[in-house]
């Protein structure tokens, strides 16, 4: 194979993987909007949360919508660095390698941090209701076994 053939492959194939991990990102870490209602319908109406377990919820969901909308904005940022290396370097390059693991160190901190979210939310609940949260929560993270 000539040296621009592999050029050629190896750029098809940083570019499929890119795409890939933005995929597998919005799939895996971007509630849904049907998840997320449910969740939030299970929350809100059918827990039967007190008034400081609502309060304390509200908390908590608020400080993690601002922090989520900040990854998101950083996930955007690092896409765009991910499509200018692959512009740039036309192959799986250094700056391709750095952009593939600031985009993974993105979206690995953003799993997190939704994880530490559920679990805070997690902890208002009574033992009954945290029952019900797991269910839901498994629900929406495995969908196609349902």
């Amino acid at each position: 194979m000539t040296w621009t053939k592999r050029l050629l492959v190896i750029g098809l194939v940083a570019f499929g993987a890119a795409l890939g991990g933005t995929y597998l990102g919005r799939e895996l870490l971007a509630s849904t909007g049907e998840d997320e209602t449910e969740l939030h319908a299970l929350l809100h109406s059918e827990l039967d949360l007190d008034a400081q377990q609502a309060a304390k919820i509200e908390l908590i969901e608020r400080r993690f919508s601002t922090r989520r909308k900040a990854l998101e904005l950083e996930m955007r940022a690092a896409n765009a660095h991910l499509a200018e290396a692959m512009e740039a370097e036309h192959g799986y390059g250094p700056e391709v390698s750095a952009a593939v693991d600031h985009t993974h160190q993105v979206m690995g901190e953003l799993q997190k941090e939704t994880l530490e979210h559920l679990f805070a939310m997690r902890a208002v609940l009574t033992p009954d209701q945290a029952a019900r949260f797991d269910r839901t929560v498994t629900k929406a993270l495995t969908p196609e076994v349902q």
